[in-house]
């Protein structure tokens, strides 16, 4: 068994000009999730973020830029104790296509500026990722540098397909709360059908 989640941290920029970007595939799940269970976000600027709670659980979307989420995550996760290990990051993934989520336990970054913050906040990459899959240019046959694929709204059928990993991602939170990865990971990593 793994530790039980107490830390569920969406990734993404702040402001409405970026709220519907791929970039903000992690702000998306935390507030699926907050607003499904009915949890009040509020600004916190001791953490630099959008906060909620959720029994022993805290929820957060840095305010910062995507590049500097390692100072809302680490301030709320020193302040309540959380080890790396105990956090979970939810973010866009290039190297997935639209509409495929994975978990996975540290690892590399991938050119990720949000989990290059935050590993070298936490003095670790010991932390769990939920990596929504928003899809890679080159591989969608477009010329479009990558900052500005991240930085543009998905088209309506990769919406589609990125709002039905998000809902598998919900439906694995609450193995991930109970420390079960293990159980996380088969449900969205094994294929049906």
């Amino acid at each position: 068994m793994a530790s039980p989640i107490r830390l569920v941290v969406g990734l993404g920029n702040p402001g409405a000009q970026y709220a519907a970007t791929r970039h903000n595939a992690g702000f998306w799940l935390v507030e699926r999730y907050a607003e499904t269970r009915r949890v009040a976000l509020r600004d916190d600027r001791s953490f630099h973020g959008i906060v909620g709670k959720d029994g022993p659980r805290w929820l957060l979307m840095p305010d910062t830029f995507m590049n500097r989420s390692g100072l809302a995550v680490g301030a709320l996760a020193r302040f309540y104790k959380i080890l790396p290990d105990e956090i979970l990051v939810a973010h866009d993934e290039l190297d997935l296509d639209a509409g495929t989520i994975k978990l996975k336990l540290g690892g590399g970054i991938a050119g990720h500026n949000g989990l290059r913050d935050i590993a070298a906040v936490l003095g670790t990459p010991q932390f769990w990722r939920l990596r929504v899959g928003i899809g890679h240019p080159r591989t969608l046959g477009l010329q479009q540098p990558v900052v500005d694929f991240v930085l543009h709204p998905p088209r309506r059928d990769e919406q589609k397909a990125i709002d039905e990993a998000l809902e598998r991602g919900m439906d694995v939170l609450p193995a991930l709360f109970e420390g079960d990865a293990e159980a996380a990971m088969m449900a969205l990593h094994t294929k049906v059908g």
